[in-house]
């Protein structure tokens, strides 16, 4: 048979080969191209040593030199990674102590499921595929190269990527292989944070996350990862999955806060636990806590700028989307889409027009009140939060000789 490899690889390929090293194209590529798919990182396995390889090509980086894996750019500008074939010393279910291997089944025979332990060989246009992986990408199945307890205990992200696969792909995982899952899931707490974290972001980044996330929920993962969002309901369960589901791929922020807005005031704990950037917290913190501001009455502009001001207007458009899946995802029927349309409506209405919702929307400033004799600090802050305040009520107030006034005025009151 023949798969799609660039033209870029198999240049790698064959110049390893001809100075004698064996080399083959494996993992997720192979995998992808079998299912129909593309992607555009292709890596190879080789029995040529990591400095073989990077004496003949030019540039290369020791992407994971303690792996053997090596960078080569290749003529189209993209980095492959090069890895010469190992095999598995031991291991402690975090980690493995690995070393050079000599054969390409060495090498396949430590990988985790039977539809990555495929190889490809983009000059021959061979297929080698000792663990009949593509016979279980066509029955639709994930099962562990040889034996399921071996294969977790050896690395317990398995279990999560075992997860990510079954839930990306639409495969049932094999009796024997979920029976070992599910045994190994009290071994989750084990993995760094950041290990964690990067599965689940890659989830959410599918096509179809709550294929996954479900699997996650029945295993037990969830309750051992993120506990503090394993307790939902089961109505509040499928309706947060098919919300997520509704959002663009591309928005993984969107899905993320979805998926951790039940965890309340747990969030920002759960979210430093696995390591997710501060970044990040913020975002889906300013989500939630966006998502839990009662949206404005039909036609109301003044309350429609008052949740703009409280909401933001950066996350405002991300916030009516949230709104509008999780509408759709409950059932609701025309008459709430309808109300929800309205609502937002009113919204975009003032921001089209521009009317002042922050305090940067003021026309006066800091330096306005301190040319008054104000001085710096807090009496400032609460003068141009009144200021706000009177404007949402009436932006025609939102001049500036109209605003040292007011505020001269409520110096006068004190």
């Amino acid at each position: 048979m023949r798969l799609e490899v660039p033209e870029a690889a198999s240049d790698i390929v064959r110049r390893l080969e001809e100075r004698g090293f064996e080399t083959w194209a494996v993992g997720g590529a192979v995998r992808d191209a079998l299912l129909s798919g593309s992607r555009a990182d292709w890596d190879l396995a080789t029995a040529a040593r990591p400095e073989v390889v990077r004496k003949l090509f030019r540039p290369s980086y020791p992407i994971g030199i303690q792996f053997g894996t090596i960078g080569v750019r290749g003529s189209d500008g993209y980095v492959y990674e090069v890895t010469t074939f190992r095999r598995d010393l031991e291991t402690d279910g975090r980690h493995a102590v690995v070393e050079y291997a000599d054969t390409l089944d060495e090498d396949l025979g430590r990988r985790d499921f039977t539809i990555n332990a495929i190889a490809y060989h983009p000059l021959r246009h061979e297929l080698h595929d000792p663990y009949d992986g593509r016979g279980d990408l066509d029955r639709r199945i994930l099962r562990c190269v040889g034996d399921p307890t071996l294969r977790f205990s050896e690395d317990y992200l398995r279990v999560l990527r075992g997860l990510r696969f079954a839930g990306r792909y639409e495969l049932e995982i094999e009796d024997a292989t979920w029976d070992a899952l599910k045994a190994a899931v009290s071994n989750l707490p084990q993995l760094s944070g950041e290990r964690v974290r990067e599965e689940l972001l890659k989830v959410l980044a599918g096509p179809a996350p709550s294929r996954s996330l479900e699997l996650y929920r029945n295993s037990g993962a969830l309750h051992r990862v993120f506990g503090e969002v394993a307790g939902l309901e089961d109505t509040e369960w499928r309706i947060t999955l098919e919300a997520i589901d509704r959002i663009p791929a591309e928005e993984t922020g969107l899905r993320l806060a979805l998926l951790f807005r039940p965890a309340g005031f747990e969030i920002e704990a759960m979210m430093a636990r696995t390591r997710f950037s501060n970044a990040e917290v913020r975002g889906v913190v300013n989500l939630a806590d966006a998502l839990d501001q009662p949206l404005p009455q039909p036609g109301d502009e003044v309350s429609a700028r008052r949740w703009l001001r409280d909401v933001t207007p950066a996350l405002a458009s991300y916030t009516l989307l949230l709104h509008m899946v999780l509408l759709e995802a409950m059932g609701a029927g025309a008459k709430e889409r309808k109300r929800l349309a309205e609502q937002a409506k009113v919204i975009e209405t003032v921001r089209e027009r521009g009317d002042p919702v922050t305090l940067g929307d003021l026309a006066i400033d800091g330096n306005d009140l301190k040319e008054m004799g104000m001085l710096p600090g807090p009496e400032i802050g609460r003068a141009l939060e009144a200021c706000l305040t009177a404007v949402i009520e009436d932006p025609s107030l939102n001049e500036q000789a109209v605003l040292l006034a007011y505020v001269s005025g409520m110096r006068d009151e004190e």
